[in-house]
């Protein structure tokens, strides 16, 4: 079995310890802070072996060094961030496996939020730790990829099963939710998911994990077939790239 806490740390980020229950070692992915993760491993008397980091962001890292220097743990990386994350041991590029106890997770490129942005698979849980690649009801902004490179990442996240659960880094759910009625009002699936998200944030309650299938339903940055979207974007018959960029563009300035 594989375990899952979710740490709410900053305003609003989200750092997960992982725990095989069997070989006793224990993952922690983008750990902004040390203490909090710290404060976990002594409270269920485990030992912190690996940091899984999705990318560069300074809140996605910060933790590294004082954690690697108080546990002795090993930092996983990708590949083309290995001069920008601090304390790499080990670098990972596309379709490499990570094993944690009897768990494995599959690294997948996904450039677009970051050059160097990778997310962590685990294929017989269907778990998925995307960092900042994609949101509940959204996906990161382009810091350094481009429009079409953040499509081609998110269609392979899309292609996952739909019962997949997606652990995202930021709880940034009702803010795009707002977006997602903006360019798609009639969606009833989407009116009622806000209703739920709502009830879930008034009572302070995380709406993260999310599934691949929600997101398909809800999200208009895996919805870009969708007629009626297009339609209210004026991109009938326009390419799934061209939906795209523009989506992201009037979210950027919403």
């Amino acid at each position: 079995m594989l375990t899952i806490i979710q740490i709410p740390v900053l305003t609003d980020n989200y750092i997960y310890v992982l725990h095989d229950s069997v070989s006793g070692e224990t993952a922690v992915v983008d750990p902004a802070l040390a203490q909090p993760v710290l404060d976990v491993m002594e409270a269920k008397d485990w030992q912190l072996t690996y940091i899984l980091n999705t990318h560069h962001h300074w809140d996605h890292v910060g933790g590294n060094l004082e954690l690697k220097q108080k546990t002795g743990c090993q930092i996983i990386a990708a590949q083309a961030d290995w001069a920008r994350i601090p304390g790499i041991d080990s670098c990972v590029v596309d379709g490499d496996i990570i094993s944690l106890g009897q768990h494995q997770a599959r690294v997948i490129e996904t450039p677009g939020h970051t050059s160097g942005h990778v997310v962590y698979y685990f294929a017989k849980n269907q778990e998925l730790f995307c960092g900042d690649t994609l949101f509940v009801m959204g996906c990161g902004r382009l810091f350094e990829g481009t429009a079409e490179q953040m499509w081609t990442s998110l269609q392979k996240l899309k292609a996952l099963p739909p019962s997949t659960q997606i652990y995202c880094t930021h709880e940034y759910t009702q803010a795009n939710g707002k977006f997602a009625l903006s360019v798609e009002p009639d969606n009833f699936q989407l009116q009622q998911r806000m209703i739920d998200v709502a009830q879930l944030r008034l009572n302070n309650k995380s709406t993260v994990p999310s599934t691949i299938g929600e997101e398909r339903a809800t999200n208009p940055f895996f919805r870009e077939d969708s007629r009626s979207l297009q339609k209210k974007l004026g991109l009938e018959n326009q390419s799934p790239v061209s939906v795209f960029t523009e989506l992201r563009k009037r979210k950027d300035s919403f």
